[in-house]
């Protein structure tokens, strides 16, 4: 009998320490993926293939980029990881959590950069030490340089001690 050549597969937990554990409060604007790009190594395109590609739901091409960027401290319970995602005119700040197995429980895009062609919305989040989740978005027309404050909405998320990522009430 042949056997059949299995792909390599990467631990859940050596993927987990890509994504280095930061102080709360954390915010994620438009340039903050630098930051994390200069001090974490990249995803090697074996994880990405095994944790990161089964989470998107946008097709991936060859110019699409994923930085690890954090992980949030103190999920007893599960991990609760964030990484950037560049694709064209589209960057994306995703909150992954999973169980201590590596399932996923939830997943949100949380911050980033989106344009349509006629309007950039960027959107801003900070997580605080409560794991609450706020977000600010804006919106731009193309070659305007500030955004219409009157335009921007605000909402809150909560991350909750099971992992799910749930709109915050009264938020």
């Amino acid at each position: 009998m042949e056997k059949t050549k299995r792909p390599p597969r990467v631990s859940f937990s050596h993927f987990l320490e890509k994504f280095p554990e930061v102080e709360l409060p954390a915010t994620l604007a438009e340039e903050a993926h630098h930051a994390f790009s200069k001090q974490n190594d990249p995803l090697p395109a074996l994880m990405i293939e095994q944790f990161i590609l089964p989470l998107e739901e946008q097709e991936v091409d060859d110019y699409t980029e994923f930085v690890p960027c954090m992980s949030i401290p103190e999920t007893h319970e599960f991990h609760a990881i964030i990484y950037w995602r560049a694709g064209l005119m589209n960057y994306q700040y995703t909150l992954a959590c999973f169980t201590k197995k590596g399932e996923l429980i939830d997943k949100r895009v949380i911050a980033g950069t989106f344009s349509d062609g006629d309007t950039l919305t960027t959107s801003v989040a900070t997580i605080d030490e409560d794991w609450a989740i706020y977000i600010v978005s804006g919106q731009a027309r193309p070659g305007e340089k500030n955004y219409d404050p009157a335009s921007s909405t605000a909402y809150q998320l909560e991350l909750l001690p099971d992992g799910r990522i749930v709109n915050a009430s009264g938020g």
